[in-house]
């Protein structure tokens, strides 16, 4: 157990919550009678375990990066993130962008499309930016997955990722933030942090690119971590891909309001 404590700390809700099962088992014992208040107890209790999974940037089931440290928003600094790709069309093109900005991201890539794009990942990785595991699959039942099935997801991306640089990432973001009251604990054994964001624009599903940029630019300040996708990727009207449409915008706004944009750090 001690050896168990140096690397992973539960999350003090779990804790809180196998409290309330143990007492309201002895309770129970104790006082037959008044089992139906033990089991709404409990029942209440998971309710809010499960529920918080389906919140993205709650803390209650670990530790759950939505905002840059404090150093870095000190230094104006905005972290820009894409998920869901690597893509064959939209990337390169997304890539060119933050190159003729001069700007860097972080790119939280799924598994399976790595390992079926290697040359892309090693574009973003050779362009200075950096990787973050999003899941082999990036499959809509996370929450549901048992440990041998989310531990497959995580280790395989990895291992795709690491083949890149020789690094492998740092950082994880759960398939539309979903998760389940396991994954803090396979993320601390693989020395994984959880991350989320401060605000995201729904360019995957929102076909209009103003609307999005309004989401990613309204009160945009020092510290946000901006979610927008490379994969997955929206089309407006006129068949233009969304993000390909905001992201310029949104690199003028960053700098116009005097804020840096750049990769993911997590302190």
């Amino acid at each position: 157990m001690r050896d168990l404590l140096k690397w992973w700390r539960p999350p003090g809700f779990l804790v809180f919550s196998v409290i309330v099962a143990a007492v309201c088992a002895i309770g129970t014992a104790c006082l037959p009678r008044h089992w139906p208040v033990f089991l709404a107890v409990v029942l209440a209790n998971q309710v809010v375990l499960i529920g918080s999974g389906f919140v993205p940037r709650s803390g209650l089931l670990g530790a759950n990066i939505s905002r840059l440290p404090a150093a870095s928003a000190q230094q104006k600094r905005v972290a820009l993130t894409f998920d869901d790709g690597p893509d064959p069309e939209v990337t390169p093109a997304v890539l060119k962008i933050l190159a003729r900005h001069q700007v860097k991201a972080t790119f939280f890539c799924v598994g399976k499309r790595a390992e079926e794009n290697p040359e892309l990942v090693s574009q973003i990785a050779e362009a200075g930016h950096t990787l973050g595991n999003h899941t082999w699959s990036h499959t809509h039942a996370f929450w549901f997955l048992g440990p041998k099935r989310l531990i497959k997801e995580i280790d395989s991306t990895q291992e795709v990722l690491q083949g890149t640089d020789g690094r492998p990432p740092t950082s994880f973001r759960a398939p539309a933030g979903i998760r389940s009251p396991i994954l803090d604990f396979v993320l601390a054994r693989r020395g994984l942090k959880l991350v989320s964001w401060t605000r995201r624009g729904f360019d995957t599903v929102d076909h209009d690119p103003k609307r999005v940029l309004r989401r990613l630019s309204r009160s945009l300040a020092p510290g946000d971590i901006l979610l927008l996708h490379d994969g997955a990727a929206a089309r407006d009207s006129d068949g233009k891909t969304v993000v390909l449409e905001v992201l310029p915008r949104l690199l003028d706004v960053i700098h116009r309001d005097g804020l840096v944009a750049g990769p993911l750090e997590t302190g």
